[in-house]
């Protein structure tokens, strides 16, 4: 008996004597536990894990918890040292700069999180078609992508900038748009080997629709990669939503993220107001880091392989 799950890095059909067997739902799940026991095992993982959790926690809980008022500025408080009654000061306008953190951190994570969301539907789906069909259309369908991977990605995303008008909404079209194309490469090189397998040869010839196929036999199977590159997306978001605020392409006010607040508060780096660099920088740095970590630590739970060394 043939475990496709162990080649393919996730659980999936079982091949006996040629027919297509699914796995019983029992070993599924103990597969998943076994998955997940690794990822807990992972020391670096769960850390990334738990800055991730602290910031979630710190940008939608914390304003229920410390109320700050971010609507109205206040040019009586401008540019305040941190002290009692703003632990980190506050801004050119007088917003309190840690009620303005866990402000920036909801679209921060918002527009991280949506986008790659988006980008790895786009991608599974585009890279499962082209592989599972082949000939022209796949020819086809990876000269799009070899002609997107050739284009900068900071100016591609700086194009489409220019051309829709900056919200949180666009942003999260715009990063998810242009961040599908890897996702798309490595899911196409998956399928490319499992629709060479026995069980899904056996469901063509039993007659089943090739859309059916995809569904339930092969995007099922590249849940995995599809999962780390989820992680990972999230990191290169926030980074690029980062960057289109650095350059004056971000949301708008009253939106604000981390990018826009590091690059107000650079315009302040000669006057000494370190308070409104360093928060927002260091925020951005552990959220991407937490991000990579968590990414590796699932790879590598995932991964059948790198679990028996």
């Amino acid at each position: 008996m043939l475990d496709v799950g162990d080649n393919i890095l996730s659980p999936g059909a079982v091949v006996l004597g040629g027919e297509p067997e699914q796995p019983a739902a029992g070993e599924a799940r103990s597969a998943w536990r076994t998955a997940a026991g690794e990822l807990l095992g992972n020391y670096l993982g769960v850390a990334g894990l738990g800055i991730i959790v602290l910031m979630a926690l710190f940008s939608f809980v914390g304003p229920l918890v410390y109320h700050t008022q971010q609507v109205n500025t206040n040019l009586t408080q401008v540019n305040l040292a941190p002290g009692g009654k703003f632990p980190l000061g506050t801004d050119q306008v007088g917003y309190d700069v840690l009620g303005r953190l866990m402000v920036a951190g909801q679209s921060s994570l918002e527009v991280g999180l949506a986008a790659a969301v988006i980008a790895v539907g786009i991608g599974t789906v585009w890279g499962a078609v082209s592989a599972f069909v082949g000939g022209w259309v796949d020819s086809v369908m990876m000269r799009v992508v070899d002609a997107l991977i050739a284009i900068p990605t900071v100016l591609l995303v700086l194009l489409l900038a220019t051309i829709v008008t900056p919200s949180v909404l666009t942003m999260i079209y715009v990063l998810g748009f242009v961040s599908w194309i890897i996702t798309a490469r490595l899911v196409r090189g998956e399928v490319l080997v499992l629709r060479t397998l026995d069980y899904v040869s056996a469901s063509r010839l039993a007659g089943e629709r090739p859309v059916r196929i995809v569904l339930r036999h092969v995007v099922r199977n590249v849940i995995g990669i599809v999962a780390v590159q989820a992680t990972f997306e999230v990191a290169n978001a926030i980074l690029l939503l980062a960057t289109l605020s650095f350059l004056g392409l971000g949301p708008p006010p009253p939106a604000v993220n981390w990018g826009g607040m590091l690059t107000t508060g650079l315009n302040y780096i000669f006057d000494g107001y370190w308070w409104q660099i360093y928060p927002a920088g260091l925020c951005i740095v552990l959220t991407v880091v937490a991000f990579n970590l968590l990414g590796d630590a699932t790879r590598d739970a995932l991964d059948v392989r790198l679990r028996q060394r």
